[in-house]
């Protein structure tokens, strides 16, 4: 799938890691008013053999904390310590947002709508165009890490590019409980990426600022489980009890709430339903109604959201057949 000659020297921020080295880089990227340097910490394992080189990337958002648990546990357990090719670890990419428990950089933009960024830009048009420049063109593929966000619980989920066979390929082999394609976002990391003819694959688990061990430890396999398949390591022992492949999703909607109340789901995030079912209710606290939200037809849900109270029109379901 991916094939190469010879082992590669990676170079970022005019720091060079040669076949059979490991490095910690940083990326200088803006300084707190306190005065405090803020670094983009990049790990660089690569391996005397020749391989690929992955991604494993962190934190574009600064709330979603899971994908940043995942590569932690991975670090401190020594799991990049690969055989062939070479892996870009980059933990935490939004160090701003994370640092004020945020999806975005303080000015309020969005990292992952401000790529391929612009070098004297926005604070978050900056730390696109370091990770368009110095990271990008170093890597043959990679596995972005998110969560859902506002109180939204996304159940274990894959998302690749429809028209790059190598993305669908790699949901596959990641084996989470369910993968599907997504459009290309505007301006987004993996628009960019597509561009560069780079396949990254978007594993989605959990919520923002909560930790999810389910999430979590189905994103470790998930990755070994593509480490394994490109040839970097020989073996991997299962975390989670084998199952059958991944539930491929080829049609999928949000159901949203009707009315403004309390939102209450009746309904196991990852379940399977059938049609009619019901997923939840809305209702007020004066117990004058009560609207039932149904499933439109047979499927799976793979995102509930967790928020009590909600408004009309909030996303209260993600549901695929």
């Amino acid at each position: 799938m991916f094939e190469s000659l010879e082992n590669k020297t990676i170079t970022i921020y005019d720091e060079t890691v040669a076949p059979g080295e490991e490095k910690w880089i940083k990326i200088p990227i803006d300084r707190l008013p306190t005065g405090t340097l803020i670094d983009i910490p990049i790990y660089v394992y690569n391996a005397q053999k020749a391989g690929p080189t992955m991604l494993v990337q962190g934190g574009l958002h600064g709330d979603e904390i899971n994908g940043m648990e995942i590569i932690r546990r991975m670090l401190f357990e020594g799991c990049y310590k690969i055989k062939h090719g070479a892996v870009v670890v980059l933990p935490l990419l939004n160090i701003f947002g994370f640092i004020h428990f945020s999806r975005q950089v303080p000015d309020g933009k969005d990292v992952n709508r401000s790529f391929p960024g612009i070098k004297n830009g926005s604070l978050a048009s900056r730390i696109a165009y370091q990770v368009t420049q110095q990271v990008l063109p170093q890597i043959d593929f990679g596995i972005d890490l998110h969560t859902g966000g506002g109180q939204r619980n996304n159940h274990p989920q894959i998302r690749y590019t429809e028209d790059l066979p190598k993305s669908k390929k790699l949901a596959e082999v990641f084996n989470a409980p369910f993968y599907f394609a997504t459009s290309l976002i505007a301006r987004s990391f993996r628009k960019t990426a597509y561009k560069l003819n780079v396949p990254i694959i978007v594993y989605e688990g959990g919520e923002s600022m909560r930790f999810d061990e389910y999430a979590i430890k189905e994103g470790i396999q998930g990755i070994m489980n593509v480490m394994k398949f490109v040839g970097m390591i020989d073996k991997i022992d299962p975390i989670l009890i084998e199952r059958e492949k991944s539930q491929l999703i080829t049609d999928h909607k949000w159901l949203r709430a009707p009315t403004a109340g309390m939102f209450v789901p009746q309904v196991l995030n990852g379940s399977s339903v059938q049609e009619g079912a019901i997923l939840g209710v809305v209702t007020d606290t004066f117990a004058e109604y009560c609207i039932e939200i149904k499933a439109p037809y047979d499927g799976f849900v793979f995102c509930i959201n967790n928020q009590a109270v909600v408004n009309q029109g909030d996303a209260l379901f993600h549901i695929g057949s």
